[in-house]
């Protein structure tokens, strides 16, 4: 796949942006009819229609994570309450999971849905509030699965579980381990157990690699977002080498926060500090447009999408 070294897009050049007025847009679900849904702190989420005209939908929250079944219901997660939630085409709203096996979650980030309806929950860590994860990085993030038996552990150990979703085939579970730097997988069991987990591409994807959202494109490769670099990277599936598309870092902040890090000093303060000139803690990235070329991308601190076309088509999602 000799395009992917090929693949460089320079940021004050290359990328657009779409949308206004966004607030916390961290991730973003695309439908073929080119509507968008895009997590917001206000309400639970605001759709971008075709037109491009705007609405707010849900309840008062801190939606991080979400995704779409084939009926168009969302699931998303509450960053703030540590909620799971299903949230129908006109907003309306019902709590799915707040507690496990008696004891609240602990920071919920992200929900995927598979083809049998089953619902892969990433919690961060078991501590409160999530940045204590960040400074003292620990292996206690998890993956809950929820399905006709109920909701269960089935992962464990992760060094703060992020973005997770399961691959075309739906044979293995990737992972986003964040303060590891790298992805993460997991083989699926028919059960939903899972297996051993192992590295899928580098062990680290580098130093202030944080990787925060992933997609995967129609050739399996794994599209990975930098939060703290404001980047993007590519992990080739068949060589699993990893190539860096664009960043725009900040490097005096980022280099502040490292040293924080090592001393378990960081504050939320330094972290936010990292955005770039253009581009502010990159988080998620997903395809859409009718071709599923059009790239998107949503942040922690920007007001917009970041936008570019794409060499390759996306994968299609459930939803498609």
């Amino acid at each position: 796949m000799s395009w992917i070294k090929d693949f460089k897009l320079n940021v004050k050049k290359d990328l657009s942006f779409y949308g206004s007025d966004l607030s916390r847009p961290e991730c973003v679900i695309a439908q073929k009819n080119n509507t968008l849904w895009v997590s917001d702190n206000r309400h639970a989420v605001t759709k971008i229609n075709a037109d491009g005209s705007q609405e707010q939908l849900g309840e008062n929250g801190e939606t991080n994570g979400m995704t779409m079944d084939k009926d168009g219901n969302i699931y998303l997660v509450d960053w703030m309450n540590n909620k799971i939630l299903k949230m129908t085409p006109d907003g309306q709203m019902e709590v799915l999971l707040d507690s496990l096996d008696g004891q609240p979650l602990g920071p919920t980030n992200y929900v995927f849905v598979d083809s049998q309806n089953r619902l892969w929950v990433a919690i961060s860590t078991r501590r409160h509030p999530w940045f204590v994860a960040a400074v003292d990085p620990q292996p206690d993030g998890h993956v809950i699965l929820i399905d006709q038996n109920g909701p269960r552990i089935v992962a464990d150990g992760i060094l703060f579980t992020n973005e997770i979703r399961l691959d075309k085939d739906e044979k293995y579970l990737y992972v986003a381990e964040t303060m590891a730097s790298k992805i993460s997988r997991f083989p699926v069991n028919a059960d939903g157990s899972l297996g051993l987990k192992e590295t899928f591409g580098p062990e680290s994807l580098g130093e202030g690699c944080f990787v925060d959202g992933f997609c995967f494109d129609s050739e399996g490769n794994v599209w990975v977002t930098t939060v703290l670099r404001n980047g993007l990277m590519i992990i080739d599936a068949q060589t699993q080498e990893a190539h860096t598309v664009f960043e725009d870092v900040n490097e005096s902040a980022l280099a502040e926060a490292a040293e924080a890090l090592a001393t378990k000093s960081l504050t939320p303060e330094q972290m936010f500090a990292c955005g770039g000139e253009t581009l502010q803690l990159i988080t998620s990235v997903n395809f859409g447009g009718e071709d599923l070329k059009t790239v998107y991308m949503g942040s922690l601190a920007m007001n917009k999408l970041v936008t570019f076309r794409s060499p390759v088509a996306g994968m299609p999602m459930l939803h498609w």
